[in-house]
């Protein structure tokens, strides 16, 4: 082996400066760059790969509820946008618009879709006829854009990955029920296969999406206790239909516009990942998601040592195959420059198997989260390593919700309030009123934001008056500082 012992340049602590941390491990663990567009990012094959991953065990969950994906075109006519006057309102700031193609003056300009509520109620429009027809349940995966003035990697860009859902149903009861399931599994991919713990409930009535009667969705904490809104779910009403004209024959041979709803996961749940997750020496990827689950790491110093460790070594490696995605690095660096780089990239497991593994038939799993070293037999390899993945999947999941619950605070003090926001991190619980215009003067005064009012609610009903105005509270409500 080449001694070159050229280790991972050090990141910067979290607990100094986390923005710059959260940077550096997106770069150096090679997930993503940015692009020669202003606030555009590359997303590399690393990152990708955590995409794919993030993709498949969403989708899947997504077809669990009969939801069928399709796809619709990025350019929306200006026309679709001022159907729905609060939608186009909500998007106007940031939508990107093509006036000119292929050298000439376009009739009518297009835009880059910022959301695709409009072109896919425009095709509902036409699709939808008869009671029979419903409910029609279509998510595409996509691009789109969102002209961002400040924007950060994965977190916000100005153009996206993301999927978006779109439904249409015959009753209300039907579209809100479709909104909450929707939710639903948001919150049980975040917790089960991302391991992050998440707060499911509805936005404010500032908060909620442009045009939409109801927005639910799962907020989490990150590593510097701001928020993260994860996943939404916006239960349309019969707006959209209105603005499209979707409509049906019921039953009763009586004409009724649908009701819709529609939802949305982005690249920024893998902002989440490295937030929750990482540590001082990079990231820390949940099993369930990471590229690869584990990492083998040969080991020699003598050229006679080499056949049998790399013999040892294409043994498990073919044991694993098509079973754990595995990554055997081959490459000439050095043993410890290798752990240092993996350890980085946040690889759940790594495998050391040396000249002494060998000739113990056994191997050394050493595990990201804790660096908790166990020497594994190779005849108890097939059945430890699953079983070990899996107890990292679910101690990662345990400490994010330990250090969520260690930076949740609950007050009925308005001083104390801001006190909190202002000299330590994390959520805040209070009682509420739903008022607006206290909502965005705490906004101003404080720079937190309410980010949910939570569906777990004190049983009997809230008691008490409201933190901001000493109204008679409606729920509890969480505000926090937020990316």
């Amino acid at each position: 082996m080449v001694n070159d012992e050229k280790f991972v340049e050090d990141i910067v602590d979290q607990d100094d400066n986390f923005s710059q941390w959260y940077n550096q491990v997106v770069r150096k663990a090679e997930l993503a760059d940015y692009a020669p567009v202003r606030g555009c990012m590359i997303i590399r094959p690393y990152g990708y790969a955590l995409w794919e991953n993030l993709q498949q065990k969403v989708d899947a969950r997504f077809k669990e509820t009969d939801v069928q994906n399709a796809y619709f075109p990025l350019l929306i006519p200006q026309s679709f946008l001022q159907k729905e006057a609060e939608h186009v309102e909500g998007f106007a700031p940031e939508v990107a618009w093509v006036t000119r193609g292929g050298g000439e003056e376009l009739e009518e300009p297009l835009a880059i879709r910022p959301t695709s509520e409009t072109i896919i109620g425009n095709s509902f429009s036409k699709w939808i006829q008869s009671y029979r027809d419903l409910p029609l349940l279509i998510n595409q995966w996509a691009n789109v854009m969102r002209w961002e003035k400040r924007t950060a990697l994965f977190l916000r860009t100005s153009e996206f990955l993301w999927q978006e859902g779109h439904t249409a149903h015959r009753t209300p009861e039907e579209a809100e029920e479709r909104t909450r399931l929707m939710l639903e599994v948001y919150r049980s991919f975040a917790e089960e296969d991302a391991a992050i713990p998440v707060i499911p409930g509805r936005k404010s009535e500032n908060e909620k999406f442009a045009g939409a009667l109801r927005t639910y969705s799962i907020e989490a904490m990150m590593g510097d206790g701001k928020a993260l809104q994860s996943a939404t779910s916006h239960n349309l009403g019969d707006n959209f239909a209105r603005g499209f004209d979707i409509q049906f024959l019921d039953a009763d041979s009586q004409r009724k516009y649908c009701h819709t709803t529609s939802w949305g996961m982005s690249t920024r749940m893998i902002g989440a990942l490295i937030m929750v997750h990482g540590d001082k020496s990079g990231l820390i990827l949940p099993p369930r998601l990471a590229p690869y689950q584990v990492v083998i790491v040969p080991i020699w110093r003598k050229e006679k040592e080499k056949e049998a460790v790399n013999e040892l070594v294409n043994r498990v490696e073919k044991m694993f195959k098509g079973k754990v995605r595995v990554k055997v690095d081959r490459s000439e660096n050095t043993p410890g420059w290798k752990y240092n780089e993996w350890e980085m990239r946040g690889v759940p497991l790594r495998m050391e198997i040396g000249p002494r593994d060998v000739q113990n038939n056994n191997v050394m799993l050493v595990r990201r989260d804790n660096r908790v070293k166990e020497p594994v037999s190779v005849d108890a390899l097939e059945q430890r390593l699953p079983e070990l993945l899996e107890e990292i999947q679910k101690a990662l999941y345990q400490r994010a919700l330990e250090f969520r619950e260690q930076n949740t605070y609950t007050t009925d003090s308005y001083d104390e309030f801001k006190q909190i926001i202002a000299e330590k991190r994390g959520f805040v619980r209070v009682k509420w009123a739903e008022d607006s215009a206290a909502e965005l003067a705490i906004k101003e005064e404080t720079k937190a934001t309410l980010r949910v009012i939570p569906f777990d609610q004190p049983e009997g009903g809230v008691q008490g008056k409201c933190i901001y105005t000493g109204k008679p509270a409606t729920c509890e409500a969480i505000f926090a500082r937020a990316y």
